[in-house]
């Protein structure tokens, strides 16, 4: 059969399993979130009220707007380079950019400094991210995308990403009798997509301290491709200066258990069930992130909660501004806002904001060093 005689992507891959036999976690979701006929985020809209899941700049624009000022902070004190390259991975609708571009129009010569390239794969994403910053072409000479990080221009840069991480594969490990096994995807005896476990074993040197000690069917999750971006926006900084900011969800340090999942109509799903169709996540292990830029060289890594990022920001006084003067309803719509973003119940402790920069960088929004 050819990739044209396939009904569905669940079909496609039945069709391999079958004759090649199973597949790893991680090339399942590659296969789901970018194949280029079936693929989520090649095929559909996957952001917004109306689409599966909604993020922190859908939620409000004092997201992207605070993290405008940031940016801004950082070109300044590395000396106003110009011209600077101005990239966010995985830029989705293109929201969080417009509002970071607005706010950060107020500094002198950001703008025309700026050579912003967007690292995004979807042609369809890349025209919903064209029609949200066109208002901004002009002064900025121009949009540029790209599908990877090492093709980002060799000048100084200034890197935004927020939950770009999490959508990247990742590897799972399941604590067996014969030692850490892989875990991928099957065939059941219906036809259906199983987990089965596969003969390559963990590379030891990849386990968190205390894998011997846990008990059978543990499991441990690897994402060598994230940490592949971490290294190479390390590299960037060390050889052309600049800072990064990566926003996502997960845990600032190394530990077990699975937390791969999907996400369809704003509620969790099978992840196994109608792939293609539905968003495919893990949580992002902040601790190896970061010991991924100190193998690139890079010493100066932090790492902070969104919600202590974004008050110390400003995120309070910003809202404050908004809704001086407005009536109860915009109010109260602020409030709710403030309180998604960085309520601890909400993103503020569940999402975590690495920061890279080179060199060291009295910037606001940390407190403690990464791990």
């Amino acid at each position: 059969m050819t990739a044209g005689q396939f009904a569905s992507l669940k079909e496609k891959l039945a069709f391999q399993i079958d004759r090649q036999g199973p597949i790893s976690l991680s090339a399942y979701m590659h296969a789901c979130l970018n194949d280029p006929q079936f693929g989520y985020y090649t095929t559909r809209p996957a952001i917004g009220e109306t689409a599966d899941f909604i993020t922190a700049p859908e939620t409000s624009q004092m997201f992207g707007e605070l993290i405008g000022g940031w940016c801004v902070a950082a070109w300044q004190q590395l000396g106003c380079p110009d011209p600077f390259c101005l990239a966010e991975p995985g830029p989705g609708r293109g929201t969080l950019m417009a509002d970071l571009l607005r706010a950060a129009s107020r500094a002198e010569g950001f703008i025309e400094a700026a050579r912003l390239v967007l690292i995004e794969a979807s042609p369809l994403m890349r025209g919903r991210q064209k029609a949200a910053l066109e208002p901004w072409e002009d002064r900025l000479g121009g949009l540029e995308w790209t599908d990877r990080v090492s093709a980002l221009p060799a000048m100084p840069l200034i890197a935004v990403a927020n939950e770009f991480l999490d959508a990247l594969p990742l590897r799972q490990y399941i604590k067996a009798e014969a030692g850490w096994r892989e875990a991928g995807i099957g065939l059941g005896e219906d036809g259906r997509l199983i987990r089965v476990t596969l003969p390559s074993l963990a590379d030891p040197a990849i386990l968190p301290e205390g894998a011997d000690g846990e008990p059978e069917g543990a499991v441990f999750e690897h994402a060598p491709a994230r940490e592949a971006v971490i290294e190479e926006i390390a590299a960037r900084l060390l050889e052309y200066r600049g800072a990064a900011l990566f926003i996502d969800y997960g845990h600032a340090v190394s530990g077990f258990g699975d937390t791969f999942q999907a996400m369809r109509g704003h509620a969790y799903a099978d992840p196994l069930a109608g792939p293609g169709t539905q968003d495919l996540t893990s949580h992002v292990d902040f601790e190896r992130l970061a010991a991924a830029a100190r193998r690139a060289g890079l010493p100066h890594a932090a790492l902070a909660s969104q919600g202590d990022f974004l008050l110390e920001l400003g995120l309070l006084e910003r809202a404050g501004a908004l809704g001086h003067g407005k009536d109860a309803a915009m109010q109260e719509t602020l409030r709710r806002q403030v309180e998604r973003l960085a309520g601890p119940d909400q993103m503020g402790t569940l999402f975590k904001v690495l920061r890279l920069t080179n060199p060291r960088l009295e910037l606001p929004g940390y407190g403690q060093a990464a791990a």
